[in-house]
C-alpha cells in the first residue's frame, strides 16, 4: 500500500462516516440516517436503539471504552462528561449502549454559564444527539473515547450552549432561501450553509512559556519590550517552513484526517512563530464543530513536540495578532448562490442574494460586531494587522460597479455600458475572482462567498454564524415579501419570468441598495479617516467589548431573534450578561497576573539591579575612581526613577482592582488603563536590568524557534 494509499484509507478513520453507517447498521436504518444527515430530514426515532448499537460496536473496535456526550457550553471552549459501557447485569459484567444513552444524556446545568436562565440550585440539563455531525473517536495517551456531538439546553428548554442557536438560524436561512427560489421558479431543493474556518495561532517552546505566568493563566504576554527583530523584513509570512514545526504540523494534519477533517493549507503567517491551518468548505454545522476539534488538536499535538500553542489574539504585542477568518456561502440544490452565474436567470438570483447580505449587514452591523466581541479581540481589532472594529463590505471594482449600475441606471457615466436590467442583460464576464482581496475589510466578498475576517482566533464559529444566517435570513424574507407583493412570481419553468418579475426585482433591489449600500466600502480600513468616514455614513463604530454587546439587549434585535426562532428574549439577555461577565472576569485575572509579576518578580528584580548599580558608585568613588562614574550614576538615577513608577504602577493598579461595579462598567477601562501604563515602565526597565536578571523569557527568545 502507498502511503497516499494509506493516508486516504486513514481519512475518517475515527469518524462514524458514511462507510462505517454501511458497515455497521442495515441498510434500511443506514438510507433513514444518511437522510437525517444529507437533506436535513427530521431523525426517525424508531432507529435510535439499532443505531447505538452499531455505534458501540465501531466505537469498541476502534478501542473506545466510554462514550460521551461531546458539546459546546456557553464557556466558549468545549466539554464532556465521560461514561463506560459497562453496566452490571446479573451480577455479570456486559457492555452496552442503548438509544436513550445515544439520543439523550443529562450532565449538571448548574455548574455552566447560564446568564440567569439556570440558578445554582437548578441543576439539571440535557444533552441532545445532533446526527448532522459525525460520532467520532478521540483518542488519549491510554485509551479512547467515542464522542457524540450534541446540543445543550436546560430543563426549561432554553438553550444553553453554542450549536443550539446556530441550528436554528440554518432553518430559519433554510425556510427564508427557500421562499424566495419559488418566487424564482426553482424546484424545492436542500438549502446548504458552508463554511471554512482559517485558523491562525503561534507556538512558543513550552520551556519558555512554563516561566511566563502571564502566558498560562491569560494566554498573552502583559509584559515585554519589542525584539529588535520582529516581522518588519516581512520575511516570515510564507516563508520556509522549519523542520521543527514542519514535523509539528504533519502531525496535526495525521490527526485531523483521521477525525475526517479536511485540512489543506499550511504555512507560517505574518509574524515569527505565527501559523495558518485552512480547511476545505464543509457543511456549516460540520466545519463549526471541526474547527473546535483543530484548536484542540493543536494544542495536544503541540505538547508532544514540546511546544504551547497559543489561540488567543494577540499573545504578543508590536506583530500581528490572529484571527479566524470565516468564509461562508450559501446554496440551493447544490448551486452556489453567491456565484455568478451564466446566464440572466442565474445573474439576478445572485444579484438578489449580493444584495440582500448587503443590507442584511448594514440593518445589523451592530449584531456582527458583537458577535466578535471579547477581551482577547480588543486587542487586535483596528490594529494594523485586523479588520477595524466599523463593519463594512468589500466587493471590489468591478462588483461595485455592476451595483452602481443597478441603482442608478440612468446616471450619465453608465450610458456608454448600457443599462443593465437585472434578470435580462447578463451581467459583464465575472471571473470567479472577480475582485481583489482586501485583508482590511471586516466582511469581504471574495469572488463566490464572503469572507468573515473579524473573528478573533479563539472564537467558537458558531456564534458569528448564528447571527450572519438570522440577519441573511430577514434580508431574504423581506426581499421575497415584496415579490409576492408585487404578486409577479416567475413561471413554472427557470428562466421564463415576466417582464413585470424583472422590473418588480430591478425596483426591490435599487430601493435596497439606495439605503443600504453605505456599508460598501473598497478602501483602506487601516487608514485614520474611514473611522470619520464610517461616521459619516451613520456606520455604528463599537470600539470595545462592553459597547459591542450592548446590541444584544437592544430591543429590535431581540425581536429578530424571536422572529426567527433563533432565540428567545430570556436566551438572548442570558449571552449578554454572560459575555460582559466572562470580559469582566478576563480582564481582572489580567489585571491581577499583571499585579503579581510586577511585585513578585519584576520589583525584585529592579531593586536588586538598582543596588548593585548604587554599589558599585560608591565602591568607584571610595576608590577614588573618576572613570565611569558618571555612567554609574545616570544607570542609578535611571533604574532609580524607574522604580518608582514601578511601585506607583503597582499601587494604582492595585487600586483599579480593589474597585468593584456593574459589569461592563468603566472599573474594567481603569485596570486596563494602569495596566498599559505598569506595562510602559516594566518594557522600559527590562532594558536596563542585566538580562541573566530578569525573570521573565524576553520576545527575542520567544518570537524565534529555530
Amino acid at each position: 500500500m502507498t502511503e497516499e494509499t494509506k493516508k486516504a484509507t486513514d481519512f475518517g478513520a475515527d469518524v462514524f462516516g458514511e462507510e462505517a453507517i454501511r458497515t455497521y447498521l442495515s441498510k434500511d436504518t443506514a438510507k433513514k440516517l444518511q437522510a437525517t444527515i444529507r437533506e436535513g430530514k427530521p431523525l426517525d426515532p424508531s432507529i435510535a436503539g439499532e443505531v447505538a448499537h452499531g455505534i458501540r460496536h465501531w466505537a469498541m473496535d476502534r478501542g473506545a471504552t466510554h462514550y460521551t456526550h461531546w458539546f459546546l457550553p456557553m464557556t466558549g471552549a468545549t466539554a464532556e462528561k465521560h461514561d463506560s459501557f459497562l453496566e452490571i447485569k446479573d451480577g455479570e459484567p456486559i457492555m452496552q449502549f442503548s438509544g436513550k444513552n445515544l439520543i439523550v444524556g443529562e450532565p449538571d446545568a448548574s455548574s455552566f454559564p447560564s446568564g440567569g436562565i439556570r440558578s445554582t440550585f437548578e441543576a439539571r440539563g440535557y444533552t441532545a444527539w445532533d446526527p448532522t455531525s459525525p460520532a467520532f473517536i478521540k483518542r488519549h495517551s491510554n485509551g479512547a473515547t467515542l464522542c457524540i456531538p450534541t446540543a445543550f439546553c436546560a430543563y426549561t428548554g432554553e438553550a444553553l450552549d453554542k450549536k443550539t442557536p446556530l441550528l436554528r438560524s440554518m432553518q430559519a436561512l433554510d425556510r427564508s432561501v427557500k421562499r424566495l427560489m419559488r418566487l424564482f421558479a426553482r424546484p424545492d431543493a436542500h438549502v446548504g450553509c458552508t463554511l471554512g474556518a482559517e485558523q491562525e495561532y503561534f507556538l512558543i517552546d513550552k520551556e519558555y512559556w512554563k516561566k511566563r505566568p502571564d502566558l498560562v493563566l491569560t494566554g498573552r504576554t502583559l509584559f515585554g519590550a519589542p525584539s529588535a527583530k520582529g516581522q518588519q523584513l516581512e520575511d516570515h509570512y510564507f516563508g520556509t517552513i522549519p523542520d521543527r514545526i514542519l514535523s509539528f504540523m504533519n502531525d496535526v494534519e495525521r490527526e485531523l484526517w483521521k477525525l475526517g477533517i479536511p485540512a489543506k493549507t499550511r504555512h507560517n503567517e505574518v509574524a515569527p512563530a505565527q501559523f495558518e491551518l485552512a480547511p476545505q468548505f464543509e457543511e456549516l454545522n460540520l466545519a463549526s464543530d471541526h474547527n473546535m476539534l483543530v484548536m484542540d488538536t493543536l494544542r495536544n499535538v503541540a505538547e508532544k513536540h514540546g511546544l504551547k500553542c497559543l489561540l488567543h489574539e494577540k499573545p504578543y504585542a508590536g506583530v500581528n495578532g490572529s484571527g479566524k477568518h470565516n468564509n461562508w456561502s450559501v446554496a440551493y440544490g447544490g448551486r452556489n448562490l453567491l456565484d455568478p452565474g451564466s446566464d440572466p436567470h442565474e445573474n439576478a438570483v445572485f444579484l438578489t442574494m449580493l444584495c440582500a447580505v448587503i443590507e442584511a449587514v448594514d440593518r445589523h452591523a451592530d449584531l456582527l460586531r458583537a458577535s466578535v466581541a471579547g477581551a482577547g479581540n480588543d486587542h487586535r481589532l483596528g490594529a494594523n494587522e485586523a479588520p477595524p472594529a466599523v463593519i463594512s463590505i468589500y466587493v471590489g471594482d468591478q462588483l461595485a460597479d455592476v451595483l452602481d449600475r443597478i441603482e442608478n441606471p440612468k446616471s450619465a457615466k453608465h450610458e456608454a455600458k448600457g443599462t443593465l436590467k437585472v434578470g435580462v442583460d447578463t451581467l459583464p464576464a465575472i471571473p470567479k475572482d472577480a475582485t481583489d482581496r482586501n485583508r482590511t475589510s471586516p466582511f469581504a466578498f471574495t469572488g463566490n462567498k464572503f469572507e468573515f475576517r473579524a473573528p478573533g482566533s479563539s472564537v467558537c464559529c458558531s456564534g458569528p454564524m448564528t447571527v450572519l444566517n438570522t440577519i441573511v435570513a430577514e434580508a431574504v424574507d423581506r426581499i421575497a415579501g415584496e415579490l409576492e407583493g408585487a404578486k409577479v412570481a416567475g413561471k413554472a419553468k427557470p428562466g421564463e419570468h415576466t417582464a413585470a418579475f424583472h422590473n418588480a426585482l430591478q425596483k426591490i433591489l435599487q430601493a435596497s441598495l439606495k439605503e443600504h449600500k453605505r456599508v460598501v466600502f473598497n478602501g483602506n480600513g487601516y487608514e485614520a479617516d474611514w473611522p470619520k468616514e464610517a461616521e459619516k455614513r451613520g456606520l455604528p463604530n463599537a470600539p470595545d467589548t462592553p459597547s459591542a454587546l450592548a446590541a444584544l439587549a437592544r430591543k429590535e434585535n431581540i425581536a429578530l431573534f424571536e422572529k426567527y426562532g433563533v432565540m428567545t428574549k430570556r436566551e438572548l439577555l442570558g449571552r449578554h450578561e454572560i459575555f460582559l461577565e466572562e470580559y469582566a472576569k478576563k480582564v481582572r485575572i489580567e489585571g491581577a497576573c499583571a499585579r503579581d509579576i510586577a511585585s513578585e518578580m519584576i520589583l525584585p528584580a529592579v531593586k536588586a539591579e538598582y543596588a548593585d548599580t548604587v554599589r558599585a558608585f560608591k565602591d568607584a568613588e571610595k576608590c577614588g575612581i573618576s572613570s565611569g562614574t558618571e555612567a554609574l550614576k545616570e544607570d542609578a538615577v535611571e533604574i532609580g526613577a524607574g522604580l518608582d513608577a514601578l511601585k506607583a504602577g503597582i499601587r494604582k493598579l492595585e487600586d483599579a482592582l480593589g474597585r468593584t461595579g456593574a459589569l461592563g462598567a468603566a472599573f474594567e477601562t481603569d485596570i486596563l488603563a494602569s495596566m498599559q501604563a505598569l506595562r510602559t515602565t516594566v518594557d522600559t526597565l527590562e532594558k536596563h536590568v542585566a538580562d541573566s536578571r530578569w525573570p521573565l523569557p524576553k520576545y527575542r527568545d520567544m518570537l524565534f524557534l529555530y
